[in-house]
């Protein structure tokens, strides 16, 4: 946000001089008016060179969830914000959040909003967040905000655990099978095919054969793979990061058998608790939806909710359109539908994001208890399948040995 200096006269008719932020000269100029201050000449401030500053780091969700916890129980004691971040800054242990902390004191104290400063650290305090905390200053229900950001961070934490366990053990099977299948054919299948050379020119069995020219071909273009196992992860992460790629994966997720009902209970669970909370802290509809379509993580998601903000811009309801974009159930489409029509619309996306949460748990439970056998089934099957092929002239020339 721009900063603007300015000089006027205090109530009392002193000279008073300094800095504010706000969104425009007008807005300064309002800001001033509530601090009782008669401008007589307001500038916006140059912007001085960036100063080199040290990476603080990704701040942990679980330390911004004691933090906001904290701070709205100082905030419910009646302890003034410039104090209450004052001491949530002494206190905190992260040496990176502490200095945000402290930056968002010192530009409250300089006549910013506390929405304002925290908008100042985006890869801390996101949209959702700071728009949130704005709501709770306007409504003057400051704490009660902060008491549901906390909860709904957990939620979030919760959720995306969930996610992580069930891609994680799937994905560590593959690296660890990638790499035993690797280092057999480069170092131990060589060792077996000397051996068969020594015994003479016997014709070996298909298998084996098959096997060694996989041998061969890992020794002599091991680099080859390697690079073009680099090449392809670049690959597939620039296309993921062009707004094109994502789409077209993001679409294609969604509809295959096992992880796409998986994909979309995630989504919904999220969309319901994101907008329920917003709902409930009073944050407009249209904002509110634009805040969760762009953090719904799935851009066929991102695309469904913004179809229904320009639908309800123009008059429609929630539901319709949501139902329209065949994205999300037909049974969350009637829920909410109940809810606008009952004004009970923020309940109504809780107890839905409750029901999909417990979904996502059971539906990662399953999955890892499928997973779990196959994944066991295809590391064996690779590993005995390449270590048979070996063994099978050894196998055959015990036979003709004992005949």
């Amino acid at each position: 946000m721009p900063t603007f200096t300015y000089e006027g006269r205090n109530r009392a008719g002193d000279v008073t001089k300094g800095e504010i932020a706000a969104r425009s000269e007008e807005d300064a100029l309002t800001k001033l008016r509530a601090q009782d201050i008669s401008a007589t000449k307001v500038k916006a401030k140059k912007r001085a060179a960036p100063k080199f500053r040290l990476p603080v780091g990704t701040v942990p969700a679980k330390q911004i969830v004691i933090f906001v916890r904290q701070f709205a129980t100082m905030i419910d004691a009646g302890l003034p914000l410039v104090q209450c971040l004052e001491l949530l800054g002494q206190q905190e242990p992260h040496k990176g959040f502490q200095k945000i902390i402290f930056e968002v004191k010192a530009e409250v104290e300089s006549g910013a909003t506390l929405a304002d400063a925290l908008s100042k650290h985006p890869k801390t305090f996101d949209e959702l967040f700071v728009n949130l905390v704005a709501a709770g200053e306007v409504g003057g229900i400051l704490d009660t905000i902060l008491n549901r950001l906390a909860a709904y961070i957990e939620k979030a934490m919760k959720l995306k655990g969930q996610v992580k366990a069930a891609l994680t053990y799937p994905i560590g099977i593959l690296i660890v099978a990638s790499v035993v299948v690797f280092v057999l054919l480069w170092k131990v299948i060589p060792v077996f095919q000397n051996m068969f050379m020594s015994f003479g020119g016997a014709e070996l069995p298909k298998p084996t054969q098959i096997v060694i020219a996989m041998s061969e071909f890992v020794a002599t273009f091991w680099w080859a793979i390697i690079g073009g196992a680099i090449g392809l992860t670049n690959t597939v992460r620039l296309a993921l990061a062009s707004n094109r790629g994502r789409t077209m994966f993001d679409a294609f997720i969604l509809k295959t058998p096992v992880f796409g009902p998986l994909v979309r209970k995630i989504a919904v669970a999220k969309f319901t608790r994101t907008m329920g909370t917003m709902v409930a802290s009073g944050v407009p509809i249209l904002d509110a939806l634009e805040i969760v379509g762009k953090s719904a993580g799935n851009k066929t998601v991102e695309a469904a909710v913004m179809y229904a903000r320009e639908k309800i811009a123009e008059g429609k309801s929630m539901a319709e359109p949501l139902l329209e974009t065949k994205v999300f159930p037909q049974m969350v489409v009637q829920m909410i539908a109940v809810g606008e029509s009952t004004g009970a619309l923020d309940t109504m996306l809780t107890k839905i994001a409750d029901f999909y949460e417990e979904e996502v748990e059971v539906a990662v439970g399953a999955l890892t208890s499928l997973l779990e056998p196959l994944m066991m089934v295809f590391l064996g099957g690779v590993v005995g399948g390449l270590m048979i092929a070996m063994y099978m002239p050894i196998f055959e020339m015990a036979g003709n040995i004992k005949q």
